[in-house]
């Protein structure tokens, strides 16, 4: 799975690693809905630093699609509540499966 963080460059990681993610995109989630700026950048930082932790980088010169995308640790609630949808019908910055598993099934 390639995970791209704005602003940084894409990473590589193992479909494995989702699980943790979601956890983590959890906290950011309420954190948004909150509209809490400071736990927002907490569990945005935490997101992102597994993320770097977990995965592999990718040569900047190497042109590949992003499974996922998330944004900057410097993101706003209502940043992250455009990015999400403000009501409970979306998973968060991390769906609950792997995106290309989620296609076919409608």
């Amino acid at each position: 799975m390639i995970v791209r963080i704005l602003g940084e460059g894409q990473f590589l990681l193992e479909d494995a690693d989702l699980d943790r993610l979601n956890e983590l995109d959890d906290a950011v989630e309420v954190a948004a809905h909150a509209g809490d700026t400071a736990a927002l950048a907490a569990a945005l930082t935490t997101l992102l630093g597994s993320v770097r932790e977990q995965g592999t980088p990718l040569d900047d010169d190497l042109l590949v699609d992003s499974d996922l995308i998330l944004p900057d640790a410097d993101a706003t609630p209502g940043q992250i509540l455009d990015w999400i949808g403000e009501d409970d019908s979306f998973d968060g910055l991390i769906p609950a499966e792997h995106p290309a598993d989620a296609g076919g099934d409608a």
